[in-house]
């Protein structure tokens, strides 16, 4: 199947065109007749497959060919599609899609986002807008002012629903969605679908369309895992040798709080490694600066907090490196999802030390297999590493079968992750916060 085999107007093809592509991802194939349709949908798709694009398109097409559906072309202050989103680098990238996708078309479009000035921002809604995409926060504080009418909202997008749930926002969106006309589509798009999402969903979506290209909570298929133990106290210098020995030139790095991002980013600009910090206590100038100079190849390395683990979409990233293992094995989904992006291999690799096995054997248990595992030679582990395995379908609550090697690939239960607690298990200040990026 062609772009040209799903009825988008020429406009949009010439846009398409221009960015060189001509054939649709799955994502796209299937999601983009239902919405050209005016069905609500539920779209379930690994990160890197082209989600963005699957509602980006078919909405400029229904804006700018009446004949498609109510969404006609006609003067409008309000803003007739809302896009809402996680976080401001995902407003931002969204945006993005819409003008580059819409250059033809003379659509306007507009993303608010905290970090920056408000009354830029209620300027260009005063001028008129077709397309709104916000972060909640923003854009309950202009709910709050009176400076968005969303009752001319036609179409509604959630997209990465899940992130805004664990961020805390799903008050703010219950809040936004009651001032939305009760007649509308709506559009839920995201990686992955835990069961407050699908919840939600269910209160949101009418009688939607599925659609699903990967199985639920699934890594890219092209990653390769891989798991280097390592004490606690040698990774600064475990990740340099690395740095080193293979020559990086472009390495995204996770850890849990913005204080270790900081304090790595350091470690690692001293050493000689360009890098800068991304999390949510930098200004939004110094977040956009530090993404695009990853992006151009200015940086070897980019070191962040989970707020860069959704939607980011970073062209043929080698690799991303999880210097700290996230508490919720979701997120580790989403983080090794910045790599092995539209149809490219990537690598995961993972630093484990031994108050991170809860962690690891989470995120085996959700992969439902074993990650192979490996020691670097002068960065040897001097602390335990063995790590309790329940056996097959008992509850995490009991006695743990014994702790045996981990060879490669195996099997994991689909038990319920336990509640944790204590050392390498407590719930980080920066994770499921509902701190919003306003």
């Amino acid at each position: 199947m062609q772009f040209t085999d799903l009825g988008l107007s020429a406009e949009l093809l010439r846009a398409i065109g221009e960015q060189g592509y001509t054939t649709p991802t799955p994502v796209q194939q299937q999601a983009i007749p239902h919405i050209l349709a005016g069905r609500d949908l539920e779209a379930l798709a690994q990160t890197g497959t082209g989600k963005t694009a699957a509602f980006v398109l078919p909405i400029l097409q229904r804006l700018t060919n009446p004949l498609a559906s109510p969404l006609q072309k006609v003067v409008h202050t309000a803003p007739r599609v809302l896009v809402l989103v996680p976080t401001r680098e995902l407003a931002a990238q969204v945006l993005e899609s819409v003008r580059v996708y819409g250059a033809h078309t003379g659509l306007r479009s507009l993303a608010v986002f905290g970090g920056v000035g408000i009354n830029p921002q209620i300027q260009t809604m005063r001028r008129g807008i077709d397309i709104l995409v916000a972060t909640p926060g923003r854009l309950l504080d202009h709910l709050g002012q009176r400076t968005v009418d969303l009752s001319k909202v036609q179409t509604l997008v959630l997209d990465e629903a899940d992130r805004m749930f664990d961020m805390g926002f799903i008050r703010d969106i219950r809040r936004i969605i009651e001032k939305l006309p009760k007649v509308r589509q709506n559009l839920m798009f995201s990686a992955t679908f835990a069961a407050e999402v699908r919840e939600l969903a269910h209160a949101v979506l009418q009688n939607p369309a599925l659609v699903e290209v990967a199985r639920r909570n699934a890594p890219a298929e092209l990653v390769t895992h891989t798991v280097i133990k390592v004490d606690q106290d040698k990774k600064r210098d475990l990740l340099l040798h690395l740095f080193a020995a293979h020559g990086w030139h472009q390495v995204l790095v996770f850890c849990r709080t913005k204080h270790g991002s900081d304090a790595l980013a350091k470690k690692l600009e001293q050493s000689g490694v360009r890098t800068a910090a991304l999390h949510g206590n930098k200004s939004q100038n110094a977040r956009t600066r530090a993404l695009a100079d990853f992006k151009s190849g200015k940086l070897a390395a980019l070191v962040a907090t989970d707020i860069a683990a959704r939607g980011l979409d970073i062209d043929s990233l080698p690799r991303v490196v999880n210097f700290e293992l996230p508490n919720v094995p979701e997120d580790y989904i989403h983080r090794i999802g910045r790599t092995g992006r539209a149809g490219a291999s990537g690598e995961a690799l993972s630093l484990v030390s031994s108050d991170e096995r809860i962690q690891l054997r989470d995120i085996e248990r959700l992969l439902k297999r074993e990650i192979e595992t490996s020691v670097v030679p002068g960065f040897e582990p001097q602390h335990t590493h063995s790590t309790p395995r329940p056996s097959a379908g008992r509850p995490p609550a009991q006695k743990p079968a014994q702790a045996r090697p981990r060879t490669g690939a195996g099997n994991r239960s689909g038990a319920p992750r336990p509640a944790r607690s204590g050392a390498g298990g407590a719930k980080p200040a920066s994770h499921h916060s509902g701190q919003r990026h306003r």
